[in-house]
């Protein structure tokens, strides 16, 4: 029996109500690219480099032969529009530990729960199919909203690392956060394993 694909909608990894997770392909690089220089997104995340699309490109390209990271892009169930981009980095299978970051590239796509959305469906990735027992993130002193959403989700504030980020003319300090499996589960419902 021959099953049929419909080839011309995105793959959906992780689906969720509103949003849902795609790889990253080399065809994403233009939109990627343009992500990169939104300012606000540089702003939050503390971006300070410039990059080429050939940079971009090659970068893509790695990702698919890294095993230590997932990178996904962030797009409306309604519209498969992309608005952000997620990814587990740094995963250490012998810790069972590793880093999450995102980033929602528009005004228009913030305060919505999008972005609360997407890393729910990535923590229940790691820590539900890729066995994880902690996932952290840093999250920068002046970005309030996305500290507010990751204490909502559950991460704890384990320290601040004074002054890490020079941005605009400025020193800030990053907050380490971090949440456990067994804190993931107790918040967000899910089954601990027997």
């Amino acid at each position: 029996m021959c099953a049929h694909f419909q080839t011309d909608r995105p793959v959906r990894f992780l689906e969720g109500n509103q949003v849902y997770l795609r790889p990253i392909g080399l065809d994403d690089t233009e939109l990627y690219f343009r992500m990169l220089f939104h300012d606000e997104t540089r702003r939050l995340t503390g971006t300070q480099k410039s990059f080429t699309k050939e940079q971009i490109y090659r970068y893509i390209e790695g990702k698919g032969h890294d095993t230590s990271s997932l990178l996904l892009l962030i797009a409306l169930r309604e519209t498969d529009e992309v608005i952000g981009d997620i990814a587990l980095q740094s995963i250490d299978p012998a810790n069972r530990s590793a880093n999450i970051r995102i980033a929602i590239n528009d005004d228009r796509h913030q305060g919505k729960g999008y972005g609360r959305e997407a890393l729910l469906l990535l923590l229940d990735y790691g820590f539900g199919i890729l066995n994880l027992h902690r996932i952290e993130l840093n999250v920068f002193s002046y970005n309030k909203r996305a500290a507010h959403v990751y204490e909502k989700l559950g991460f704890q504030r384990e320290g601040v690392q004074r002054d890490a980020l020079y941005y605009n003319h400025e020193y800030h300090d990053s907050i380490l956060m971090s949440i456990l499996e067994d804190e993931y589960r107790a918040l967000h419902g899910k089954k601990t394993p027997s």
